[in-house]
């Protein structure tokens, strides 16, 4: 069941973050000081990313980095922020299944808890019924031993007077 609807919400978050980055790229071609902070992000990420592959494949990383052309920073600093909206909108919703699936297993783990105390109790009143029941048969063996009916209370199933002699 969440498999088919985690699918839908990613459509979702995809579809949505592309008209976001549309909008990023004609907002930054309107505001010069919007347009100079993604084109410096842009910048920033272009160089790690030139730096991280350098060391990957073994190249030197002292070799300076040539920056974007604007268009392409603009581009590319809006492509980032799309997918960096996508990944957090889809981090936000982990956690929260996360979240909402370790507050069901601790109420589940509460009413088993309950359970289990419950049960514990129920054997502790069947203990003291059984100690009751002993100590009330106790005392109805003495007093009829007492007043001579011993007999009543013997294990054999035959009473004393019917035994051949």
């Amino acid at each position: 069941m969440i498999l088919p609807v985690a699918k839908l919400g990613t459509l979702l978050l995809k579809t949505m973050s592309k008209p976001i980055a549309t909008r990023l790229k004609t907002e930054a071609s309107r505001h010069p000081k919007f347009r100079q902070l993604i084109i410096n992000l842009a910048q920033a990420n272009h160089r790690i990313s030139t730096n991280i592959q350098r060391r990957i494949y073994g190249h030197a990383t002292n070799v300076e980095i040539r920056p974007l052309n604007e268009e392409k920073a603009v581009q590319a600093a809006a492509d980032l922020i799309g997918e960096l909206f996508v990944f957090s909108v889809a981090g936000a919703a982990v956690i929260f299944e996360v979240q909402r699936s370790a507050r069901s297993e601790a109420r589940k783990e509460e009413t088993r808890k309950k359970e289990i105390e419950a049960i514990r109790q129920k054997e502790d009143q069947l203990a003291e019924e059984i100690l009751t029941m002993k100590q009330k048969l106790s005392e109805l063996e003495r007093l009829a031993n007492s007043r001579g009916l011993s007999g009543l209370f013997r294990s054999s199933s035959v009473p004393e007077q019917m035994k051949p002699a």
